[in-house]
């Protein structure tokens, strides 16, 4: 498949983010307002998704559901932990890296040994083990953490104390950027911070500590890194980032303390579509969680749909499409993100080959792709109502006839009907 962001600019260093303007914003409130007087209602709002539960840290692909208004969603981690063997280790701190993968297992293992631990002082003894400068031990201390925080009591009695500890922004600072980082240690930070995340205790906790900031840097550092293949292990490092930034965005307090605007950076929208490139390329079964990103930043951002729109980036997510139903969801998701935008967005989606790629996706089985493309549909035809008149010259409205008995979707297919006609 022939998925490329080659006329996408280089990626700069990882050092800043500079927020970009978004050009055709001013008509995007009118035009939103608009669209939800006129047209025909819909189910799910732009397709959020959530991931159901997981045995274990391998990642697996998520399924899409409803998740509210905002069009974003929040993935949530349920995994049983799993038990780790050290390796052995000459170094004078492999004492103390073996307790941690010690205790780590026995948190696996046991409830009661978990009840033990936390009135023993547990979350202080590791908050001072995380100021380790030892590599191995930092890492084996990420094990421990990891298989603490998956613990079904975590959020109650857990999370809270260990937000109220050094360890969260201990673990950020670990997580910054740069020659200095430990892919071993920031694969197990990076996955306790989206078990915490998950957790919604207190998430506008880690915002203020700079989450938002660390993570979006830390995206651009692995896209050069995935380009240039300088350090394998760091590949595993961009699931639970994707991850991390995807949950992150679902808060109010993102845009309340101005992240929004730290991932504005165009940079960002380069960056997401090289690690589309990467993972349809190594691991095309979490495509997923980059466009579950890709939805959330769209989502109320003018300026990241002008960013797709201005690098030219639309087709290579049309290419997407047929790798499974799942992605066709989530980038029919993003392109009704833009969509909604307004007629100065739609102008970019029409003429080109945006409908071709609709009336293919309207030739599929699956409900949810068929009912996400109606959608989109119905947005192209309100603010472009030349493309109206090109889907019926194009056989569209045979295409709809095909799921006019679908209950799921006969309304919506009964909509888009007199839309097109009588546009």
């Amino acid at each position: 498949m022939g998925f490329s962001v080659l006329g996408a600019p280089p990626l700069p260093p990882a050092d800043s983010f500079v927020p970009s303007t978004a050009a055709g914003a001013e008509g995007a409130a009118a035009g939103q307002q608009e669209a939800a007087e006129r047209r025909h209602p819909r189910g799910s709002r732009r397709g959020m998704c959530g991931l159901g539960p997981r045995g274990s840290r391998d990642p697996a692909v998520p399924e899409v559901s409803p998740a509210g208004d905002r069009g974003k969603g929040e993935r949530r981690s349920s995994g049983q932990p799993s038990p780790r063997l050290a390796a052995p280790r000459d170094t004078a701190d492999l004492h103390q890296e073996l307790c941690l993968y010690t205790l780590g297992n026995l948190i696996v293992e046991s409830e009661a040994g978990r009840r033990q631990l936390l009135p023993q002082g547990i979350v202080p003894a590791l908050a001072s083990c995380i100021q380790s400068p030892h590599l191995a031990v930092l890492e084996a201390l990420g094990y421990a953490l990891s298989q603490l925080l998956q613990a079904k009591e975590a959020p109650k009695k857990i999370i809270p104390s260990v937000l109220a500890s050094p360890i969260p922004e201990r673990m950020l600072r670990l997580l910054q950027p740069g020659p200095k980082l430990n892919s071993g240690a920031a694969v197990e930070f990076a996955w306790c911070l989206h078990y915490i995340i998950c957790s919604q205790v207190n998430n506008a906790l880690l915002i203020t500590h700079g989450a938002v900031s660390t993570l979006g840097l830390l995206l651009l550092y692995l896209a050069g890194t995935v380009q240039s293949s300088e350090d394998a292990g760091l590949e595993l490092l961009v699931c639970p980032v994707l991850r991390c930034l995807s949950n992150l965005l679902s808060e109010e307090a993102v845009e309340a303390g101005g992240g929004q605007v730290q991932l504005r950076d165009e940079r960002v929208v380069v960056s997401v579509f090289i690690l589309l490139q990467f993972l349809l390329q190594k691991h095309p079964s979490l495509l997923p969680e980059g466009l579950w990103l890709l939805n959330n930043l769209t989502a109320n951002s003018p300026s990241i749909c002008t960013s797709l729109l201005s690098l030219d980036l639309i087709k290579p997510l049309l290419q997407l499409l047929p790798v499974s139903n799942v992605v066709s969801v989530l980038v029919l998701t993003v392109l009704c993100n833009v969509a909604e935008k307004g007629p100065a967005y739609c102008q970019h989606l029409w003429p080109g080959p945006l409908l071709p790629s609709l009336l293919d996706t309207l030739t599929f089985s699956d409900t949810e792709v068929v009912g996400q493309s109606l959608e989109l549909l119905q947005l192209l035809f309100l603010y472009r109502p030349e493309a109206a008149q090109a889907f019926l010259q194009q056989s569209g409205l045979q295409a709809l006839k095909r799921h006019e008995e679908e209950a799921q979707l006969q309304d919506r297919v009964h909509a888009l009907q007199q839309t097109a006609l009588h546009r």
